[in-house]
């Protein structure tokens, strides 16, 4: 907006109600009284807000970077996306102190925002040019929404296309929402610009955490928590009540922790896709952080060659779970990527010759001609429930999403030892140290050896980004450190990403799962029936070819899939 400082106030009155009265922008109305240039205005504007100016007439736009900003976005705020480097996106605007315009921006890029800017003309003339003329349908279906294609009170657009939020208990369509005061458009806006943010830069989670003076949004992308830039704090409880109407939670309680889900249906160019989000609140002492897990089905890998196993490790793992019986544990931490494998074993052997019984907490992805179970810990449906049950379901393949105690394990097992295939997950360091968890449970050694077939330790470790990755040499003595032998390290060059658009400058983009299978062959039975230590149980592994954690991360070092501090981050020698 051109402010009262530059002009004198009848000028600016003057210049408002001539807006009024033809539409456009204020800038364009005060050069059309004659009160200043077009090149005045930009100046003027350049001044009041510190901000260079940019000369469109001549500038060459690059068609990837300008299709960052939709279209009906670039025309309700007047603004260009000029150049982006690294998480840095640079826009030609029309008002450079648009702090909503530029707040839009931010979120349907996940990009910091650098404005120049431009005169109204030049950036109108720019649009219709890159964008075409705008659609007379795009006009009519924004105009009773007052969002001028931007964010709509059902859905945002996503680079070209929209999101619509499904199985709202407030649909915007009508119902409550019908009622809802103006007020509250701007929220609505921010939390469908926030998902469709999230989506688009592939994050797994978002956490809406609220502090004294801070309101705080942080994306989980490949693993790792990055900021981005939130609405003021005065918003917070806005945006919490928000979230929690759209995953059906009581907004009327915030002293106790709640569960909910909401689907998100969102459209890129032609293609729609849906998005379930399990959504959980946790009272905090500032008020309820909400945590968003977004579960993609197009993102799952469920073909087990590209999950990251060596090849051998692949071999022995597969033969476990197209055996007709015994139990496959998969083990690490939290976010170790064991559901998807899981998840892949299932899709490997599923056929309708099969009978696949699963129990999970929470039931993750729908998997077709998969009988999947959520287990309810509330009323009695506990993971030993569930699968007792299981067992009077002529199951072939039962998979357990946990074994937490002593009653999970012996029913687990006693369904391994009578003809079944078990699949399920510990939460241990490594794949030997599994057997001496099961011990610890109150498993006897005996019943260990006769049901397990094998064990798979996992982690994720990010993938340098292909777009821009270059050779990183490492000092030989340094890559002897992390386990590499003197021949080795001679000859490995590691890559690291430089970081670009592709990978918003943090020189990752993906994950890849780092393997350790040991399977119980008869010398490993006799040391567990023998009580042998851990250290044991490793030495004959080792011994029998099964590779560690940290030596599949070091192969993958060597192919330039990964960095040396992805390795050392997740891994142990």
């Amino acid at each position: 907006m051109i402010r009262a400082g530059a002009l004198t106030q009848r000028q600016l009155q003057a210049a408002l109600d001539h807006q009024r009265s033809n539409g456009g922008g204020l800038g364009s109305a005060v050069a059309a009284l004659g009160f200043a240039t077009e090149d005045e205005i930009v100046a003027i504007l350049g001044r009041q807000h510190r901000v260079p100016a940019v000369d469109l007439a001549g500038f060459a736009f690059d068609a990837a970077v300008v299709g960052l900003i939709p279209a009906a976005t670039a025309r309700k705020h007047r603004v260009l996306a000029l150049s982006r480097s690294g998480a840095v996106l640079t826009v030609a605007m029309a008002d450079p102190g648009n702090v909503i315009a530029m707040d839009d921006v931010r979120f349907l890029t996940g990009c910091s925002v650098a404005p120049r800017v431009a005169s109204e003309a030049a950036v109108d003339g720019a649009i219709r040019t890159l964008y075409g003329a705008r659609p007379a349908a795009a006009d009519a279906h924004t105009e009773g929404t007052g969002a001028a294609g931007g964010p709509q009170a059902g859905g945002l657009e996503v680079a070209g296309g929209g999101m619509e939020i499904l199985d709202a208990p407030d649909a915007d369509t009508g119902g409550a929402a019908a009622g809802r005061p103006a007020a509250e458009a701007p929220v609505v806006r921010f939390v469908n610009g926030l998902l469709a943010a999230a989506i688009r830069r592939g994050a797994s989670d978002v956490h809406v955490e609220p502090y004294d003076a801070e309101f705080r949004i942080r994306f989980r992308i490949d693993g790792m928590l990055y900021p981005v830039d939130g609405p003021r704090a005065a918003l917070r409880d806005a945006v919490i009540s928000r979230l929690k109407i759209m995953a059906n939670l009581d907004i009327a309680e915030k002293r106790l922790p709640q569960d909910g889900r909401l689907k998100t249906r969102f459209r890129t160019g032609d293609v729609q896709r849906e998005i379930d989000v399990r959504v959980s609140s946790l009272p905090t002492l500032f008020g309820e952080k909400i945590v968003l897990r977004l579960l993609d089905r197009e993102r799952l890998t469920l073909d087990m060659t590209k999950l990251g196993f060596d090849d051998g490790a692949l071999e022995r793992f597969e033969a476990a779970i197209r055996s007709p019986r015994g139990m496959v544990l998969v083990t690490g931490p939290t976010g170790s990527g064991k559901t998807n494998t899981l998840y892949s074993s299932i899709a490997c052997i599923n056929s309708p010759q099969t009978n696949i019984l699963t129990a999970e907490d929470p039931v993750e992805f729908n998997m077709r001609g998969v009988n999947q179970v959520q287990i309810r810990e509330g009323i009695g449906l506990s993971f030993a429930a569930a699968l007792r049950s299981f067992l009077r379901q002529d199951p072939n393949v039962i998979l357990v999403g946990e074994i937490r105690d002593a009653e999970t394990a012996e029913v687990a097992i006693k369904a391994a030892l009578t003809g079944h295939l078990v699949l399920s997950t510990l939460h241990t360091n490594d794949a030997p140290s599994s057997v001496a968890r099961l011990l610890n449970m109150g498993v006897e050694p005996f019943l260990v050896t006769s049901s397990l077939n094998v064990v798979c330790a996992q982690r994720l470790v990010r993938r340098v980004c292909r777009e821009c990755a270059a050779p990183a040499p490492q000092p030989p003595a340094a890559l002897r450190d992390i386990g590499y032998s003197e021949g080795e390290s001679a000859a490995v060059v590691p890559q690291a990403g430089r970081g670009c658009g592709a990978c918003n400058g943090t020189g990752y983009k993906g994950r890849i799962g780092l393997f350790e299978v040991m399977a119980v062959t008869p010398a490993l039975q006799k040391l567990i029936l023998a009580g042998a230590s851990t250290y044991d149980l490793t030495r004959q592994a080792l011994a029998e070819g099964m590779v560690t954690l940290r030596r599949s991360g070091l192969r993958k070092i060597a192919a330039g899939v990964t960095t040396v501090e992805e390795i050392v981050r997740e891994t142990t020698r």
